[in-house]
């Protein structure tokens, strides 16, 4: 049931971003390297731990189909809406996760060193892109399309669909029925560098859309998100460590899969700890019954060697193989992200806690707005090259020489500038810890 008014969501929300779904783009959508990202979450790995609670489950893959949907709403451009649909093709399971085990989370880009690569090598993609007459290199860097990607604080269609449902899946920020009324108040507009840009028509909308992206932001920015990020990118390098996962299978395996291996793991060995736990205090028993009936009395004192989970009588990890005890980190950290329901902020690293300290990219939005009076029109139809008696695309609408017409939020609102540097100058406890699992033992 929770599956099917996800999927209904799911399709009234393509609605808005394109009434008219491009048919083209249907023999893509099943090719191995798109489909891929159906298995891997838009929101890094936080499906996964208990610490959030979130909404739906959303894909790398409806962000790629949705950041092309806009795309194509917008431009009727094939060249930039398959650029758009294949923009994140490299993204490993856990997403940005992995930018956080590479040393990357002020920018969280380095994952994308392979995109381009994966497309120009792609045959069946080859193949499909030669039917509308283009080619690999002509969709394999969407960074050259500023209406796909711009510099932070820009709005372009990648940083506008991430934060939709993202926020709607954290929080509840983004309704369907305040996308509508944001998405709907948009047209393309010239940035200060005459590049093409999102804007919206109307002060109090841009305003509103300016907060709840600041909400986000923080978020993002919080020792939750931080601690959730980091400790998920350290399990992930303790698992290539022990054997747990190959480095390649996090671009071959889905989430699901990772985890569903990782938990067998995890209760094999709970299971094992609790048979070695068995095993011995049987045996202990034994000894004890027969030193009492060889010794008396005075042999009770043997019985405080009957051992249980919190026992500190457990032999130490010395002499123990170094593939054991990279088994027990793993194993550890994993439990621990798995149970987590707690970040406890703290200005020193805490005994017994995993604790992280570290700055992280900040996400925000700086969207322009229009300065005129009246909704910005022209002849959107002539501005496509679409014949005038020709239907044009929900809300597509251009504005010529709009850097004189629009300006940034913040430079509108002097509230909104002294929110954008309180944001800009936030942070959060220095450290951010949770406690550990209890450690796995070594053998008996």
């Amino acid at each position: 049931m929770q599956d099917q008014k996800a999927a209904a969501r799911l399709e009234r929300y393509q609605k808005i971003l394109c009434p008219d779904f491009p048919q083209f783009l249907k023999k893509y959508l099943g090719l191995k390297i798109l489909a891929r990202l159906k298995g891997i979450g838009l929101l890094c790995g936080t499906d996964w731990t208990p610490l959030f609670h979130n909404r739906f489950y959303y894909s790398r893959y409806d962000h790629s189909l949705n950041c092309a949907l806009i795309v194509w709403n917008w431009t009727r451009d094939k060249k930039k809406t398959l650029a758009a649909l294949f923009h994140d093709v490299s993204t490993p399971a856990f997403s940005h996760v992995i930018d956080f085990k590479n040393g990357d989370a002020l920018t969280q880009e380095s994952t994308e060193d392979k995109n381009a690569a994966m497309i120009l090598a792609d045959k069946d993609l080859a193949a499909a892109l030669a039917q509308d007459g283009l080619s690999a290199s002509d969709v394999c860097d969407y960074h050259k399309f500023s209406i796909c990607d711009n510099e932070v604080p820009q709005l372009s269609a990648d940083r506008l669909e991430y934060m939709f449902p993202s926020g709607e899946a954290l929080e509840g920020w983004f309704s369907l029925r305040a996308v509508k009324r944001f998405y709907g108040d948009l047209f393309v507009a010239k940035d200060e560098n005459g590049n093409d840009e999102f804007s919206f028509k109307t002060k109090k909308i841009a305003l509103d859309y300016f907060r709840r992206i600041l909400k986000i932001g923080y978020f993002l920015q919080r020792n939750k998100d931080k601690i959730a990020m980091e400790l998920m990118a350290r399990v992930v390098d303790a698992a290539i460590k022990c054997g747990a996962l190959r480095e390649e299978e996090l671009w071959q395996l889905s989430e699901r899969e990772i985890i569903g291996r990782w938990d067998t793991l995890l209760r094999e060995a709970e299971g094992e700890k609790e048979n070695r736990l068995q095993a011995h205090n049987h045996a202990a028993a034994q000894s004890v019954g027969e030193r009492k009936t060889k010794e008396g009395p005075q042999a009770d004192e043997a019985a405080a060697f009957l051992v249980s989970e919190k026992s500190s009588a457990m032999p130490k990890t010395n002499g123990q193989p170094k593939s054991d005890e990279a088994r027990r980190d793993f194993l550890r950290l994993y439990k621990t992200y798995r149970s987590m329901k707690k970040v406890r902020g703290s200005s020193i690293p805490l005994d017994g806690y995993f604790c992280v300290k570290l700055a992280v990219k900040r996400r925000w939005i700086n969207p322009l707005v229009a300065q005129t009076k009246e909704s910005p029109r022209t002849n959107e139809a002539a501005a496509l090259g679409i014949a005038s008696n020709s239907a044009a695309p929900f809300g597509q609408e251009t504005v010529t020489d709009a850097s004189q017409k629009v300006r940034r939020v913040c430079d509108v609102f002097p509230r909104a500038a002294k929110e954008r540097d309180r944001f800009l100058a936030y942070n959060d406890t220095p450290y951010a810890c949770v406690r550990l699992a209890e450690a796995q033992k070594p053998p008996l």
